[in-house]
């Protein structure tokens, strides 16, 4: 962090000593980690902040990449993906906890084989906190009545219930479902 940076909000800081409090963590991780909450300025600075999540493969990168973009393209909105927060993680559900608790509201990009975010999925259902701010945008698939396994449904299901869950097949369709969320 440079001297004429804003700082860190409390509220950050205190959600972030929380999450890391029970970790025994050495000098240099507590500072990778504070490094990498500093480069989220974006986060505290705008309206809304939205954590992206899907799969890393090929093609689908390229369909969680375009939402970011999209996203982005808001004057008031600040979107990234998990693989955005540098530094060395040991633990992946540490470092997307403490993003989830950070954002306005986390979306998920869910295809069929494979959706890229199922452990995510589970903690979204799991907790209440996560859960109120989570959006789906799921692939639909022609001629395919069940794409998902029997949990991710359960997870649709719920979302659907709340009005977040957001079908799509084609990227147009992709594009306009991402323009409709909060």
């Amino acid at each position: 962090m440079r001297d004429d940076d804003p700082p860190v909000p409390d509220d950050i800081l205190t959600s972030a000593s929380e999450r890391l409090e029970a970790e025994e963590l050495t000098l240099a991780e507590n500072e990778e980690i504070l490094h990498a909450l500093s480069e989220l300025r974006p986060i505290y600075q705008t309206d809304r902040s939205y954590f992206v999540l899907g799969n890393y493969d090929r093609e689908p990168i390229r369909r969680v990449n375009l939402v970011v973009d999209r996203l982005n393209r808001r004057s008031d909105a600040y979107a990234f993906r998990m693989v955005d927060v540098r530094g060395e993680w040991e633990n992946g559900i540490q470092k997307f906890c403490l993003l989830a608790d950070l954002v306005t509201h986390i979306v998920g990009v869910a295809e069929k084989e494979p959706s890229g975010f199922l452990v995510e999925q589970g903690l979204l259902a799991g907790t209440t906190e996560y859960f109120s701010k989570s959006y789906v945008l799921k692939r639909e698939y022609e001629g395919d009545d069940r794409s998902f396994d029997w949990m991710q449904d359960g997870v649709f299901e719920l979302l659907e219930k709340e009005g977040r869950l957001y079908p799509w097949e084609t990227e147009a369709e992709l594009i306009d479902a991402t323009e409709t969320l909060p």
